[in-house]
Formats: C-alpha cells, sequence, structure tokens
C-alpha cells in the first residue's frame, strides 16, 4: 500500500470532517442570517445559542454528514466490500437514537427517513429509496471512493450504486454520488482535482442510468455546468445564486464542484467558501473537501485544523483510511499490487 495513497485517502476524510465542521454553525440559514449572526466565518466556530439544526454543538465539531459517512465505512469494511443493507439501516436508526438521546437535533434527512421508515414497513431496499433525491447519498459516499479503484468506472458506480439503494435509489442521487466517489478515487490513486474532472463526468453519466427515474436527468452537464462558470471566477455569492445551495443532490453536488475550482483544488478554503453561501453549508462543504482533500492529500490540510478536529471529536480516521484503503489492494489486479517478497 503506498504511502501516498494512504496520504490521499486520509486526506479525503480529513477534508470531509473539515468541511462538515466548517459548514455547521450555518447550516440551513440564509446568506444574510449567517452574515448577521456570525460576520464572516474565517474558521471553525460554535453555532449560536439558538441554531435550529447545530444547537448544542462546538467549535470543530462534526455532524451527520461526517458520521454516517464513518457508518458507512464501518459497513463496508465488516463487509469486505459488501454493505449488509439490513445492518446500515439499523446503525443509522441506533445514530439517530443516540443523537436524540444527546438532545441534538441533527437527525436524518428526508430521504433517508422515508427510506428507513418504508424498509421498516416490509418494502425491499431496491423500492425504499425510489424516492430520494436529496444529497445524503454524496454526502456519506467518500468512503466508496476510497475502497474502490477508478476503473473500470462501471465497477465503481456498481458500488456507489450498491450505497445508494436504500435510500437514494434515484438517477439523480446515483449520479451525484458516483461523480464524487469518482473524483475521491481518482485522487487516492494520485490525481490532482482538475485531471480527475473526466471520470466523475463519465460516473455520473453512468450512474444517471441505475435507480428510477425521480429527479433530473441531467447531472453530469449540470456538473459541466457548475464548473464553467466557476472557471469564469464569479464572487461566491453569485456562484450560489446560479447553481444553488440547497438538499437537492441536483444544486448541492454542482456547486461543491464548482467551489473546489473556484479554492484552486485547496481543501481550506473550499470550505470557507461552502460555510458562507448559505442553506446546506456543511453538506456541501464535506462534499467539496472531501474532494480536494483527497487530490490533494493530507497534507494541504492545516495543521491547526487538524488539531481542532482532534479534540472536538473522536472520528478514528487513520484506522478508517487504513481499513478502506485494504479492500482497494485486495481487490486489485494482481500486476498492480505492491511486488512482495
Amino acid at each position: 500500500m503506498a504511502a501516498d495513497q494512504r496520504d490521499r485517502a486520509l486526506g479525503a476524510l480529513l477534508g470531509l470532517a473539515m468541511g462538515d465542521a466548517l459548514g455547521m454553525p450555518g447550516q440551513t440559514l440564509s446568506r444574510a442570517e449567517i452574515g448577521r449572526l456570525y460576520g464572516r466565518i474565517e474558521g471553525f466556530v460554535a453555532p449560536v445559542a439558538d441554531h435550529p439544526v447545530s444547537h448544542g454543538l462546538v467549535a470543530g465539531q462534526v455532524t451527520d454528514d461526517t458520521e454516517q459517512a464513518l457508518l458507512l465505512a464501518h459497513r463496508l469494511i465488516a463487509g469486505a466490500g459488501r454493505i449488509d443493507e439490513a445492518a446500515l439501516a439499523r446503525d443509522l436508526l441506533d445514530w439517530e437514537a443516540d443523537v436524540k438521546a444527546r438532545g441534538l437535533r441533527d437527525l436524518l434527512g428526508p430521504s433517508t427517513k422515508a427510506a428507513l421508515d418504508a424498509m421498516l414497513a416490509g418494502t425491499p431496499a431496491a423500492e425504499a429509496g425510489r424516492g430520494g433525491t436529496t444529497n445524503g447519498a454524496a454526502m456519506r459516499i467518500a468512503p466508496v471512493g476510497i475502497a474502490t479503484a477508478p476503473a473500470p468506472v462501471s465497477a465503481l458506480v456498481d458500488r456507489v450504486e450498491q450505497a445508494c439503494r436504500m435510500t437514494h435509489f434515484t438517477g439523480e442521487a446515483v449520479a451525484g454520488a458516483a461523480a464524487v466517489a469518482a473524483v475521491i478515487s481518482a485522487g487516492v490513486e494520485g490525481r490532482g482535482f482538475e485531471a480527475a474532472l473526466d471520470l466523475a463526468l463519465e460516473a455520473a453519466g453512468e450512474g444517471q442510468t441505475r435507480g428510477h427515474g425521480a429527479g433530473v436527468d441531467d447531472m453530469a452537464r449540470r456538473i459541466a455546468a457548475a464548473l464553467e462558470y466557476a472557471a469564469e471566477g464569479p464572487a461566491p455569492e453569485a456562484f450560489a445564486d446560479r447553481v444553488g445551495n440547497s438538499v437537492a443532490t441536483h444544486q448541492s453536488v454542482p456547486a461543491a464542484f464548482g467551489l473546489v475550482r473556484l479554492a484552486g483544488g485547496d481543501p481550506w478554503r473550499a470550505g470557507l467558501l461552502a460555510a458562507n453561501i448559505g442553506d446546506d453549508t456543511d453538506t456541501i462543504g464535506a462534499i467539496a473537501c472531501a474532494m480536494a482533500g483527497a487530490c490533494a492529500g493530507a497534507g494541504a490540510i492545516p495543521a491547526e485544523a487538524r488539531r481542532v478536529l482532534e479534540g472536538a471529536n473522536r472520528l478514528e480516521l487513520y484506522d478508517v483510511a487504513e481499513g478502506l484503503l485494504a479492500l482497494r489492494v485486495a481487490e486489485a489486479p494482481a500486476p498492480l499490487r505492491a511486488a512482495g517478497p
């Protein structure tokens, strides 16, 4: 297992947590409310006392984005690359019960909650997620990108589909998650963000053919359009107004791609841009910084940010990165594995 792959895998997970925590105090708030309550967010800050979702969290603490991604990571590792959907459903329900017990408000998203309720009522997993078009699949897909090689792209999208099926089994959601996973997979392989984009668009096109037809049918085009607009160098506010910043996959995933380009691939800068644009700031930040972190490596995450994240959370990201990379190595064709004695 190459040291660079370890650095890129850890960068993806650290980036995920960093973008999530930076966006946490602004999530669900409008851009104007963020400005009124915090000024401009320039680092980790605690949410205001009466925050509608983040009440009770501290500066640098992560939300459901990171915690649910780690649940998926542990299921991948435990299943040697397969996802036990019933076990993951129990994990998610147990997670929400624990969140409630802690007196927090960041509960399951609308698509996930509806799908789990349907599964508990006996609906098959492939049907439970037929209406899920929100960004819950893309927000927790980073472990799939770490654990899976970028080629063949159909195999990568197969695993993305499996991760999405239970809660977000629609063309929109699978396409968005596939694009994100592709960038992370390519980043772990050694590519920079710009070099990973062709693969991301190919994966989005493949993902669009999977699942049910709910939602938009042009995710690859929307991601490409967001990237093209970002290349013009608009102000982040203008960018968010045009692309969107809601929980819908067709807004938040293109937004995350464009913000990474606006940030020049820098994970910290991408997280700060996401934290200030309003609405789904934590999820857009988590997605953007996971991609940027995978493509730039853990060394691109500021040391002080890592210190704050480690102090505010118990995430065990090093062990998770190792476990996911072990899956990637085990699945590689023999000539691509590291030579042994």
